[in-house]
């Protein structure tokens, strides 16, 4: 799909055109978004009146529940998620991430260590509502004041990412196990031998062909989807008019006080049931990126919400005038016989377009997860080169099927599955409404009471529900609040230990001086060929290289200084993603080159990654030959004659912008203790002038500016040398780490990094698989983190 159409302005065909385009985002929306949200009337019903309430001749109850389910569409997805939610999105993209990435971007409560002043200037982390000057909200300074409000943050965000992995689990097993339990009006005795099987094998088909990728069959997502709300509203007004052509009545808001008034206690259980109308209602805002506002607004707004809603109406319609049905309620018993199989058909074809998107959802936000340190390393295979997105990661994609058979087996009905789902949606929506509310604050700059009333009005509404959800906890609720406790204690144990290394890298770090000096006094030799040195740290000679050079004194005659980090954005452009700089004088031949990527951003394999790193060198070495030439005409810098410091950090591209890397001063490296104390240092860093360079300077213009014969005879030999030692080949030099906890540390810290991290870091993927590393060109070293 092309995004881009339409976007040109100024004629009427170029409207249309427009206007074209996004109807036909919103057709593709619906195979996409609305898989999960659209399959929900197989098992509403079916689940509410499972256990707490009984369908009486009163009709109350089924009244009751069909103005609960119309209140609840309309209120949650409609309002708060296509009208407001929608907009807070973080350069088009959406979901838990892109709020808790906004939120950083406007106030320092991001936990990562590795911030810089240069990640600022790129042009996808401008703020679309800047600040005014005088303008500094008392939440923000709060947020700001209070550090441990900033791990608060970081759980609760990390509480949405685990609850949408157990949705990912729940959503394949009760969505194709509604649609299969269908054979039960044509199996009367012993159909859980029939349907349980089928259900099983059915997914197993589904995660096996996860690594094919869904742009292969996705073009027929779409016409399922398209065709399973065609066929529910079709039915839905069937059955209105059949059988209860009244039923509009029961939209009245007075229905549900009656309902609850009658039911009490349970009815206010039976909501756990009601609010599986809105599961998948997330995928809304989660996959924004793949569309656009308008898009997703127009396909739910005029097409998905009429179907729903036609079809709870005649759901509710036919069970109003079926008060002893054999099958007890469900959703086959208001399809007539001479249409049951094919509904059958399109129900199934239609689970399993909607399971397919939270498999893809679940993947893309451990990918996020990962991105951001907060996820052990997994493999993530890129299974389109044109659809950006199309993941697929083999070590979840099995995990998830072995637990979704095992909670099919294990739990066997609608109901538990509901009751399991339902918690797990419910705690992701509440979720992204506190992060909506801080982002009213903070980034759209509206008054505080605003975003209370919003928190209040749709959090109020959540927490009814989840609170039906929890009193559910024996008959199926415990399975998503184990599954988020095994994997919150799994990610926060890893992003704990990540920063806690990080800290030990800028505290051990080694000046560069020392490295100056090795030549003379270890009788250092380069060899040729290119040195990577992949490093966390943004400045400074990482321990890991002294540890090599000191045991084998030997490097490369090219070294390049490697950091790969992940910034606050959803996607960093080519043209800006590499921050080149020197390292020590011209004759040492060493660099520092900061790879940024954005949380949704597809990682390059190693052989463009190496091609295209030394085509970036290049084009620093005549850029920074170009600068110091200029500066030499004006005056001597004391920066370009200093060759014991780190030359400035410049974005080599299209265009480069020159800025300082004194973020980090050499005291840093002493005497840090905790997060909170590094941060500090990171942020009274002096903010420095952002200056634009044309880099535009081909080697004919330097004869024709006059520059000196030795200059320019510098230059090509430096060229020269980059170039011979690709030729000679290129080492990818990585540390291989031990950690564990110092001596006089807490229980609790020896058994999370002694025990808990090592594991994980033995039974997860190595550096060298992330970054796609060949083995033939990888050097490990050996180092122990005393954290």
């Amino acid at each position: 799909m092309d995004l881009n159409l339409g976007k040109c302005c100024g004629s009427r065909s170029s409207k249309k055109e427009s206007w074209r385009s996004v109807l036909l985002l919103a057709y593709q929306s619906l195979g996409v978004v609305y898989g999960d949200l659209s399959i929900s009337p197989l098992y509403v019903f079916k689940s509410t009146f499972a256990e707490d309430i009984t369908h009486s001749e009163t009709n109350e109850e089924i009244y009751g529940v069909l103005s609960f389910v119309f209140w609840t569409l309309t209120l949650v997805p409609l309002i708060k998620y296509v009208f407001i939610v929608l907009r807070a999105d973080d350069n088009g993209e959406g979901g838990t991430f892109a709020l808790y990435s906004l939120i950083c971007r406007h106030i320092k409560v991001s936990l990562l260590p590795n911030r810089q002043v240069s990640d600022e200037a790129l042009s996808t982390y401008k703020l679309e509502h800047p600040p005014e000057k005088n303008h500094d909200s008392c939440v923000k300074r709060y947020l700001e004041k209070h550090k441990w409000l900033h791990t608060a943050l970081l759980l609760l965000v990390l509480l949405g990412t685990c609850m949408v992995i157990g949705d990912g689990l729940l959503t394949p097993a009760i969505s194709v196990f509604s649609a299969v339990s269908g054979l039960e009006m044509n199996i009367k005795e012993h159909h859980q031998y029939a349907v349980i099987p089928i259900t099983c094998f059915i997914l197993v088909c589904l995660f096996a062909l996860q690594h094919f990728g869904t742009h292969r069959v996705g073009f027929v997502f779409a016409p399922i989807v398209l065709t399973w709300l065609l066929c529910i509203s079709g039915l839905g007004l069937y059955n209105i008019i059949q059988w209860n052509p009244h039923v509009y009545k029961a939209l009245s808001p007075k229905y549900m006080f009656m309902f609850l008034r009658k039911t009490r206690v349970s009815g206010w259980m039976s909501l756990g049931g009601i609010l599986l109308c809105i599961t998948g209602a997330e995928a809304m805002f989660a996959d924004l990126g793949h569309f656009n506002y308008a898009a997703i607004q127009i396909a739910f707004t005029f097409l998905v919400y009429p179907a729903l809603i036609l079809a709870y109406m005649g759901q509710a319609a036919y069970l109003s005038r079926h008060h002893d049905s054999v099958h007890a309620i469900g959703f086959y018993v208001s399809v007539p016989k001479c249409v049951h199989w094919p509904v059958l058909a399109v129900a199934i074809l239609a689970s399993v377009v909607g399971s397919q998107a939270i498999i893809s959802g679940t993947f893309s936000i451990i990918n996020q997860s990962q991105s951001l340190g907060c996820f052990p390393r997994v493999k993530v295979i890129h299974t389109s080169d044109k659809i950006h997105g199309q993941i697929y990661i083999p070590e979840i994609n099995w995990m998830l099927m072995v637990l979704c058979i095992a909670v099919t087996i294990g739990f066997r009905d609608v109901k538990h599955l509901g009751n399991a789902s339902g918690l797990a949606v419910m705690a992701v929506m509440l979720v992204t409404t506190c992060l909506t509310s801080l982002v009213i604050v903070v980034c759209w700059h509206k008054p505080p009471i605003l975003a209370l009333a919003f928190l209040l009005f749709f959090g109020s509404i959540e927490l009814l529900y989840f609170s039906a959800s929890l009193t559910k906890f024996r008959e199926g609720a415990w399975l998503p609040i184990l599954l988020s406790l095994i994997f919150m204690i799994i990610m926060f144990i890893w992003h704990y230990t990540t920063i806690k290394k990080y800290e030990f890298d800028l505290q051990n770090k080694v000046s560069l001086e020392w490295l100056l000096a090795l030549g003379p006094s270890l009788g250092i030799s380069r060899v040729p060929g290119i040195g990577l040195v992949f490093t966390d740290l943004t400045s400074g000679i990482p321990a890991n290289f002294s540890r090599f050079v000191t045991n084998l004194p030997a490097f490369h005659r090219v070294l390049v200084f490697v950091c790969v980090k992940s910034v606050p954005v959803p996607f960093v452009p080519p043209a800006e993603r590499y921050l080149v700089g020197r390292v020590g004088p011209v004759d040492h031949r060493s660099y520092r080159c900061i790879v940024r990527y954005g949380y949704r951003d597809v990682h390059q394999d190693v052989d463009s990654f190496e091609s295209e790193l030394v085509s970036k060198l290049a084009d620093f070495i005549r850029y920074d030959w170009h600068r110091r030439t200029q500066e030499e005409d004006t005056a001597r810098s004391v920066h370009s004659n200093d060759s014991s410091s780190e030359s400035r950090l410049a974005v080599i591209g299209t265009v480069a912008y020159e800025i300082e890397d004194n973020l980090q001063p050499e005291s840093v490296s002493i005497g840090f203790t905790t997060v909170e104390s590094m941060e500090d240092v990171i942020e009274m860093a002096p903010t420095t002038t952002v200056r634009r360079v044309r880099f535009a300077v081909e080697e004919d213009r330097y004869e024709e500016e006059g520059s000196s014969a030795e200059a320019e005879a510098e230059l090509r030999s430096e060229l020269r040398d980059l170039v011979a030692a690709q030729e000679a080949g290129t080492a990818f030099i990585l540390g291989h780490s031990h950690v564990k906890a110092k001596q006089g540390s807490s229980v609790m810290k020896r058994l999370a990094v002694n025990f808990g991290y090592n594991f994980l870091r033995r039974n997860c993927r190595g550096p060298d698989v992330a970054l796609k590393v060949p083995p033939v060109s990888l050097l490990e070293v050996g180092m122990v983190y005393v954290i």
